[in-house]
């Protein structure tokens, strides 16, 4: 039967090519155009035999070979000495082979069309067998990719490179590592808002270390049939160990690693089950290195961010201007254009990787339309609206707003070092200091986050003599933690706390945190300086300023 249906194919092949090539051999014009004065000399010599005229060219033949002219440049009376022949019969020819090649490649079609619905239609019986318990499908193979990407192709991410340059020399030289009995991390948790370059950062450590990268997005783990989702989990797992060392990356792993409930036993919290076992089933020295990005972290369940599993947290934050002055020198370089790339850095606060790459291509896109032959800063004045068409207004910042940002921000990190809270720095767009969760605490240091909390919108009162909307998201934080404080923790005068108490308590701890900004705001107005200047600033340099001044 194998052989009857190559056969059947070679036979059909075949038959294509001998078409083709007559068609080839009967449309190839081999004639050699020649000149008017070419012609003319061999008509005068008497060594044209005969003449072919059609649609385009004129054909003479003769007894050194072929030629043509275009009939445009020939009179009929050149030829009153020979004979001429009006070629019509080609194209219909031509036109019948090309019906029979149509024809024939169209009824391959039809057979091709009929096996695909059969083998559809047997798809559809094998899911719904599936779905009965009948027989339990075959997941798609995972194959790892090789990735193209390298950390030379992406612009400001030097803090993040240094956090990964271990892991890639452990994927390059892992003996080096388990001779000095020390493991890597089994997991890193990239985690930024979207539009950051989470997943290039991946791709680039898979490219940098040489190694195969395994790539799952956390959605296509969520699948409908019961213990589907856990079985992918697994041939994920099992590929990237027969593929030793190598680089599994699950992308958005928030839509399959939400905390649970424990009041339902799901499809989702089944393969979360199988996601936590497997990373507890490899050991550290396997060369298996799981990478995952989120923006969501807060909602990861806690099993997954316990060491062991996520043991490092990489936090990619929105780029700085010096950051965002690299990205974007390496989107301008394919693209003419009369440009500063540190101009438009200062101009775009806010914007993410993607954000800007968006930007200079619709800047070009724009220069296209305007019959320009460079991009010039007035294209990307008129585009940048349309780039952040749809995205909170906070991220588009005037001067003013930058203004009030800068010194909202300023309170809540000088407050933040003066009670030595955890953080590793502020940024001017992003919320940098947030009350830990799930930790233990004392009540003085409730307290202390929520004067951070209530620090921004101080600040900005004392200065301005009034806040904008963005402490909105800080005010209802600090709400919730002093009613934890009361009502769950029993943090009040009593056990259970009076009416009042809860707005006396948050008024209170504003009042103190006013007063100390007040007394303090040489310290910062330096921190909001270095803030509207480079747009972040570290806990360390924040130390350095609160010590030289104060």
């Amino acid at each position: 039967m194998l052989n009857s249906k190559n056969n059947r194919i070679v036979l059909i092949v075949s038959a294509f090519v001998i078409v083709a090539l007559l068609i080839f051999a009967l449309t190839r014009d081999s004639a050699e155009l020649i000149t008017l004065e070419g012609a003319q000399e061999l008509l005068d010599s008497q060594q044209v035999e005969k003449v072919i005229a059609t649609k385009k060219f004129v054909y003479l033949m003769s007894s050194a070979g072929k030629f043509k002219i275009a009939n445009t440049q020939v009179t009929p009376a050149m030829f009153n000495d020979v004979e001429v022949e009006v070629d019509s019969g080609s194209d219909i020819l031509l036109a019948l082979l090309i019906l029979i090649m149509v024809l024939g490649a169209g009824s391959l079609l039809f057979r091709w069309w009929q096996k695909q619905d059969g083998t559809s239609s047997m798809r559809l019986l094998s899911s719904e067998r599936t779905s009965k318990g009948e027989d339990f499908g075959v997941v798609d193979q995972v194959q790892p990719v090789r990735s193209d990407v390298s950390f030379s192709d992406i612009g400001g991410i030097s803090d993040v490179k240094i956090e990964l340059e271990e892991i890639i020399d452990f994927l390059r030289n892992p003996k080096r590592y388990e001779s000095f009995g020390a493991r890597m991390p089994r997991g890193v948790l990239l985690v930024g808002p979207p539009g950051v370059g989470k997943t290039m950062i991946a791709k680039a450590v898979a490219a940098e270390a040489d190694v195969p990268f395994y790539y799952q997005s956390g959605a296509s783990f969520v699948q409908i049939y019961v213990g589907m989702g856990a079985k992918r989990v697994h041939e994920l797992f099992s590929a990237a160990k027969a593929n030793t060392p190598s680089i599994i990356f699950i992308d958005e792993i928030d839509a399959v690693g939400k905390k649970r409930d424990g009041n339902r036993n799901d499809e989702r919290e089944g393969t979360l089950n199988q996601l936590l076992t497997e990373m507890d089933g490899f050991e550290g020295s396997s060369g298996i290195i799981v990478v995952a990005a989120t923006n969501k972290i807060e909602v990861l369940d806690s099993a997954l961010l316990r060491s062991g599993r996520f043991d490092r947290r990489i936090f990619v934050d929105l780029p700085t201007p010096e950051e965002r002055d690299s990205i974007l020198s390496k989107y301008l370089v394919d693209i003419p254009h009369d440009v500063q790339s540190e101009d438009i850095a200062r101009m775009t606060v806010g914007f993410s990787g993607a954000a800007l790459a968006a930007l200079v291509n619709e800047a070009a896109l724009l220069a296209i339309r305007q019959n320009e032959i460079r991009v010039t800063i007035e294209h990307i004045h008129q585009v940048k609206d349309k780039v952040l068409f749809g995205k909170k207004r906070q991220n588009m910042l005037t001067d003013e707003e930058k203004m009030y940002f800068a010194r909202y921000q300023a309170g809540k990190a000088f407050i933040a070092q003066w009670f030595d809270l955890a953080f590793e720095k502020v940024v001017l767009t992003s919320e940098s200091i947030k009350p830990p969760i799930g930790e233990q605490l004392l009540k003085h240091e409730i307290e202390a986050h929520i004067r951070v909390l209530l620090a921004g919108m101080a600040a900005c009162d004392l200065r301005f003599g009034e806040h904008a909307t963005n402490a909105g998201a800080d005010i209802t934080r600090a709400q919730e933690l002093v009613v934890s404080m009361l009502d769950k923790y029993a943090m009040g005068s009593s056990i259970i706390p009076l009416a009042t108490e809860k707005t006396q308590l948050l008024d209170h701890l504003y009042e103190e945190t006013k007063t100390l900004l007040s007394s303090k705001v040489s310290a910062v107005d330096a921190i909001e300086r270095v803030l509207l200047e480079k747009e972040n600033i570290t806990k360390e340099a924040i130390k350095q300023l609160i010590d030289e001044i104060l």
